[in-house]
């Protein structure tokens, strides 16, 4: 941290921001403002710290190469791939982690069983007045299921799964030696063997230039007949085209909190591509993200204004 004598100048996204942080307890050492980086801020010579609003369209990340001192940028997203181009040279990024996983496995789960269990059918016959009994959905239990993506938010939606009687895999981007919940960790270069093998199939992977276009035709088609894919990870780790044809020919199902692009056009054809359940990005969009977003923030900011050193530091802008 510089050696100013005054206090630090942090920016939270807007004045009740400002009011809940300081009605949670005293802050010392920072001083708070708010900014919604919409236009530039007039105290831009002495910010260090950045909050960026959360999911924000009218946000202008590159606002943040005007700050001269800026030493921290703390999102309140768990991804990062929106803002990582924009982080000036020796400005550390440091993600939500934690703030929403909870709320984004809850969503993955919900996905998963809903279109398992038909339950988009049955709301549209219920909107008929048709009480419709015409076949034998699938259960979650006895599924096979794949997690792609084994960071924070993948185990807690390991956590979640097990309770329903399945089998996990984990895959992350190397292999690894397993932990409470999965006996092993299988690297991502394992896919087509394992894809084949696995009923359900969740991603929940940070979009980098690795993962874009992750799950393409070939993905799709080592699927076995009759799978689900479940995406709460970034529209683009799926090639969309290569979906909406896999979907088409009811050889497999899918629930998709992210789409590419987003938000979805309303003649966009994944709308009416049968066997596909979508909801508009809300993984994170739940009533337990304003606490557990407070608690992070004020976490990070006690430990800046201690020490200058932040948690959960994901990249720092060259």
């Amino acid at each position: 941290m510089a050696s100013d004598t005054t206090r630090p100048l942090v920016t939270v996204p807007d004045e009740q921001w400002v009011e809940l942080i300081q009605r949670s307890g005293p802050l010392d050492g920072v001083e708070l403002a708010a900014w919604d980086l919409h236009e530039p801020h007039p105290r831009a010579d002495e910010i260090r710290v950045v909050v960026p609003p959360y999911l924000d369209k009218q946000q202008r990340p590159e606002l943040l190469a005007e700050l001269p001192h800026l030493e921290v940028v703390q999102l309140l997203t768990a991804g990062y791939d929106n803002v990582a181009t924009h982080i000036p040279a020796g400005v550390r990024l440091a993600n939500a982690a934690g703030v929403h996983d909870a709320s984004t496995a809850e969503l993955a789960l919900t996905l998963t069983l809903a279109a398992l269990r038909g339950i988009p059918t049955f709301v549209r016959a219920q909107d008929r007045g048709e009480w419709q009994r015409t076949q034998q959905w699938p259960a979650l239990a006895d599924k096979r299921v794949l997690v792609v993506g084994y960071g924070n938010v993948g185990r807690a939606v390991v956590r979640r799964l097990l309770p329903f009687e399945v089998e996990v895999t984990a895959v992350a981007s190397k292999a690894r030696a397993g932990d409470d919940l999965v006996s092993e960790v299988h690297g991502i270069a394992e896919l087509p063997a394992l894809l084949p093998h696995h009923e359900v199939v969740v991603l929940i992977v940070p979009l980098t230039d690795d993962t874009t276009g992750l799950v393409d035709e070939a993905f799709l088609a080592a699927m076995p007949d009759g799978a689900l894919l479940v995406n709460v990870a970034r529209g683009k780790v799926v090639d969309t085209d290569a979906l909406v044809a896999a979907l088409t020919t009811g050889r497999i199902t899918a629930a998709l909190d992210v789409t590419d692009p987003e938000p979805l056009p309303e003649d966009h054809p994944l709308w009416s591509a049968p066997g596909v359940l979508i909801s508009p990005h809300v993984g994170g969009a739940s009533t337990a993200f304003l606490p557990r977003a407070l608690r992070m923030v004020r976490s990070q900011l006690t430990s800046y204004a201690a020490t200058g050193e932040v948690e959960h530091v994901v990249l720092t802008g060259r």
